[in-house]
């Protein structure tokens, strides 16, 4: 379903500021996988995203969705096959339209004329339907601007709006970082449940490591623009907080030590 080729990203090429953000990346996801990818701030985690939803270009190498190469399309054309939920809940959304225009929008991905033609009495009872899956009571405030939500209503209506249309790949990049515990837990029980109504294939970026581990089949660690370690379904089973920093740790040691045998 997702398959990234041997990707390279240099941020400032040729500068003092040069900085390799992606080295020689490859991952493939199958349909369904639900990878958790984790690893502390710079490792790349974001810019993986970026080239994967058309944001940015890889300097080297493709990515291919649905066996479609897709390296060169720009995140607007992308966007009938990804669907993405940010850090912050104040982005994925217009706020100074209502929750039905929003929802119409989300819609138009699959159906470009469906905006055009307005909401129709029909499509309005189907975004009544896929906002009760939410148990919020978003049904009945369809005309309410979505600038004045909380913010936890806002990331679960960010969260439908790239789900509903059932896109072809799911990013979620720190989707409940910015919310406050029991949103977040409300964020990621919808998560879950979203994901394996629809069966979406899914990468999700997180620093909590809880959650990188209870959710998903495979999870990924990655440092300095790479992929250093990486878990199959089974083995994810046997992992806790405890063995992922026992293993980071082993691993840095490891590339010190590697570092310093380069240089000397």
């Amino acid at each position: 379903m997702l398959q990234l080729n041997q990707i390279f990203k240099v941020f400032n090429e040729g500068t003092p500021d040069e900085k390799i953000a992606l080295n020689n990346v490859s991952l493939t996801l199958n349909k369904g996988d639900f990878v958790t990818i984790i690893g502390s701030n710079g490792a790349g985690k974001s810019t993986l995203m970026n080239v994967i939803s058309g944001v940015l270009f890889p300097d080297e190498g493709s990515v291919f969705i649905d066996g479609n190469d897709v390296t060169i399309l720009p995140e607007y054309q992308r966007s009938r096959y990804i669907g993405r939920v940010f850090q912050d809940p104040m982005a994925g959304t217009a706020p100074s339209m209502t929750i039905e225009e929003n929802l119409a929008i989300a819609f138009s991905r699959i159906n470009s004329r469906t905006f055009k033609r307005g909401v129709t009495k029909k499509r309005r009872e189907f975004f009544r339907e896929v906002l009760q899956t939410l148990h919020l009571g978003l049904e009945n405030r369809l005309n309410a601007k979505v600038g004045l939500l909380s913010g936890g209503e806002r990331q679960a209506l960010s969260l439908l709006m790239a789900t509903f249309t059932e896109p072809q790949i799911l990013l979620l990049d720190e989707h409940t970082a910015a919310l406050d515990p029991s949103r977040a837990e409300l964020i990621t029980q919808l998560t879950k449940d979203i994901v394996e109504k629809y069966h979406l294939t899914t990468l999700m970026v997180t620093h909590n490591m809880h959650q990188a581990i209870e959710l998903g089949n495979r999870l990924i660690m990655m440092d300095k623009g790479q992929i250093i370690f990486e878990v199959n379904a089974q083995e994810k089973k046997q992992l806790t907080v405890e063995k992922l920093l026992h293993e980071f740790q082993r691993i840095r040691g490891e590339q010190m030590a590697s570092d310093r045998a380069i240089l000397s």
